[in-house]
């Protein structure tokens, strides 16, 4: 049994409140892998300390001892950590199992390992067939520099694919089939190589890296953007709020800073001061257009959530990644917005909000369905809801582990509670 939390907020909902959040999880997964990658020749710093990044980290650190025979390497929940270390580990002259959590072994990856094998990897599957776990025997030498890939999966394969090419013996030319979702996570991966030395050419659906040599770098990581969203999201739910949130940028590497115009229709305007960004509330805009999140999907739930909560019938499109990610997002928000009279349509991909039933009971509990975003979307919703219940709550410390302190230093009360799971 795992304990739920009650999140309550009494008193003016008048929130005033400045909060440093934890780096970015995409930033720190990637510069980890550059790094080892590099031999040592680049650093990171200010790393996430994000569950999936403390387990990228561990698990990279143990890779620096060489074993022989078989060597187990286990991610539990981390996606990122799949995707990258499936083509890392194909690299490296050793043999691996990669496995992760019952939940990862149903995450499809066999775009991926298609692409690698096309290359000259040896995995296997030894379970179920496009999924993990995978067996890899490592020492990949690319007789070809070229592959073909869909682009409209995961730009996480993408990105695998182009962390190692200026390891391959030929450099790597990637062919973008299907068009792209997610096109800033493949950006930022290009931007965070460019600053470890590795150069690139884009040409409309072809991305280009010869084989060469990481130059002399520290990549810093930024505050998670992702994790600024649950605050822009507070700010709007709330009566009046000025957040200020330390160290983001202006000019961002991370797609999910797109919440800075995302948001203004929804209520919040964001200022840059100083040592980062204030947040302020305001008026809700009218809304006429279809939101395309394609481009930042992990900002989805708490968008939808925010606007399901603010009545707003709004549509949206680009959520088909949602689909595979911890859970099914798009399922699982259809069933906790019913929660609260909110209807989630989908139709040829066109997702609707339909809020004319909505109505705020005196308690409710969220399930989070083992996903850390599901339980941060829903939790702001205690600014309209007596007492919000979330489900497993301890969820977040995959990617904000502070997430739940930095509600109380706002004002929330968070209050754990041993109980029977809701369902």
């Amino acid at each position: 049994m795992k304990p739920n939390a009650v999140i309550s907020f009494t008193g003016p909902k008048d929130i005033q409140a400045g909060i440093s959040l934890t780096g970015s999880k995409s930033e720190s997964n990637r510069a980890l892998v550059i790094a080892a990658l590099s031999g040592g020749v680049v650093k990171a710093e200010n790393l996430s300390d994000a569950a999936d990044t403390v387990t990228l980290q561990r698990i990279l650190k143990e890779l620096e001892t060489p074993a022989a025979g078989l060597r187990t390497v286990n991610v539990g929940h981390a996606g990122t950590a799949m995707r990258f270390l499936t083509a890392y580990l194909s690299t490296i002259h050793e043999e691996f199992l990669l496995t992760g959590s019952s939940r990862m072994q149903e995450r499809p990856i066999g775009i991926l390992v298609d692409a690698l094998k096309s290359i000259g990897a040896n995995i296997s599957y030894t379970k179920n067939d496009g999924y993990p776990p995978l067996h890899i025997k490592g020492g990949l030498n690319a007789p070809s520099a070229e592959v073909f890939i869909k682009g409209n999966v995961s730009s996480q394969y993408l990105s695998a694919l182009l962390i190692i090419a200026s390891s391959l013996t030929n450099g790597l030319t990637l062919h973008i089939e299907g068009g792209l979702t997610s096109r800033p996570y493949l950006e930022m991966t290009l931007d965070m190589l460019a600053a470890a030395g590795i150069s690139h050419t884009w040409t409309a659906d072809t991305i280009r890296i010869e084989k060469q040599n990481h130059q002399p770098a520290t990549l810093t990581v930024e505050p998670d953007w992702s994790a600024a969203s649950y605050w822009y999201s507070i700010a709007s739910l709330a009566d009046n709020a000025v957040i200020n949130l330390s160290n983001l940028r202006q000019e961002s590497l991370q797609g999910d800073s797109q919440i800075q115009e995302l948001m203004i229709d929804l209520g919040v305007r964001t200022a840059h001061i100083q040592g980062g960004i204030s947040l302020k509330s305001g008026t809700s805009q009218q809304i006429d257009q279809i939101i395309d999140l394609k481009n930042c999907p992990d900002l989805a739930q708490t968008i939808i959530v925010c606007a399901a909560a603010k009545g707003l019938n709004l549509a949206f499109t680009g959520l088909e990644t949602l689909k595979i990610k911890e859970t099914n997002r798009v399922l699982a928000l259809q069933q906790e917005l019913a929660k609260i009279g909110v209807l989630l349509k989908e139709e040829q991909e066109i997702y609707t909000l339909d809020c004319s039933q909505l109505a705020f009971p005196e308690k409710v509990t969220f399930c989070t369905y083992d996903d850390h975003r599901m339980a941060m979307a829903f939790a702001p919703l205690s600014l309209l809801i007596k007492e919000v219940e979330i489900e497993d709550y301890h969820v977040v410390e995959k990617s904000y582990p502070d997430f739940w302190k930095d509600l109380e230093i706002a004002g929330f009360t968070v209050k754990e509670v041993e109980t029977l799971i809701h369902s």
